[in-house]
């Protein structure tokens, strides 16, 4: 004996799961669709305060200082998604340096939004040679891992890590949690630290600071172009810096000079 399911009640209540599936099909489209229009909304406003941020850090780098600072890297470093240049964490680096030392500090910060590491030899490596920072610190290459080439990526990272005093500080990349750049920017961040490591410099645990934030990171420290970080996100990222650059004004501004 076979089951008949062609009851009309049985294809009446078929046709409304059918039916309700594909309600929620399209409403998830509609949603998914507003969702990548607000998100490009964000991005342009987020934009229009690339040539902001970038006169910010150039109207403060003619400030004088006793010590200096110099930042290189992309947007992050500009401090796009804060809610003002400063509050980015080259910012937050500059405040602590300040209140570490006791000293005036000027800030220069040669990063350029968008900046992938060829572009940073191209564009800052040229203006960097020209200064004798007390502090240094590079966050580069997370625009590298859009079009990823290793081998690319490498010689840049080279270049850049050359031309560096050893009391530079380097970050590794920040974790992306997406599994697909994850794996990227693990490659990225053995090519970081091997360099790093030939060179005799110090490296940032910038990736194990952003990835034990979590998922739940993706929503409360990224600004809503779901890309940069945030205020809260910024003073993530410092933190992952600030031991490394307390050790570097231990050593080079002299305890005597603290003292006072």
């Amino acid at each position: 004996m076979t089951n008949d399911t062609s009851t009309p009640r049985t294809l009446a209540l078929t046709a409304g799961a059918v039916a309700a599936t594909a309600g929620l099909g399209a409403a998830a489209m509609v949603n998914y669709r507003k969702f990548r229009l607000r998100l490009a909304a964000n991005a342009a406003e987020l934009n229009e305060t690339l040539p902001v941020n970038s006169l910010w850090w150039r109207t403060h780098a003619k400030e004088k200082g006793d010590l200096l600072y110099v930042a290189i890297g992309d947007s992050a470093a500009q401090g796009i998604g804060a809610s003002a240049p400063n509050r980015g964490y080259v910012g937050i680096l500059a405040d602590h340096i300040r209140l570490a030392t006791g000293q005036s500090l000027r800030v220069v910060n040669l990063s350029v939004s968008g900046a992938t590491v060829d572009l940073a030899v191209r564009d800052q490596l040229p203006r960097f040679t020209k200064l004798q920072p007390d502090f240094v610190t590079v966050a580069i290459g997370a625009n590298d891992i859009a079009q990823w080439d290793a081998a690319r990526f490498e010689a840049g990272i080279r270049e850049v890590f050359a031309a560096l005093p050893p009391h530079a500080l380097v970050a590794d990349l920040p974790c992306f949690h997406l599994p697909h750049n994850e794996r990227k920017v693990a490659t990225a961040n053995r090519i970081v630290r091997d360099v790093a490591a030939e060179r005799g410099l110090t490296v940032v645990p910038l990736h194990a600071t952003t990835h034990r934030e979590g998922w739940r990171s993706v929503f409360t420290q990224v600004a809503n172009d779901f890309f940069h970080p945030n205020d809260r996100g910024y003073r993530v990222w410092a933190e992952a810096f600030l031991p490394d650059v307390s050790a570097v004004a231990s050593r080079r501004v002299p305890q005597t000079a603290l003292a006072d």
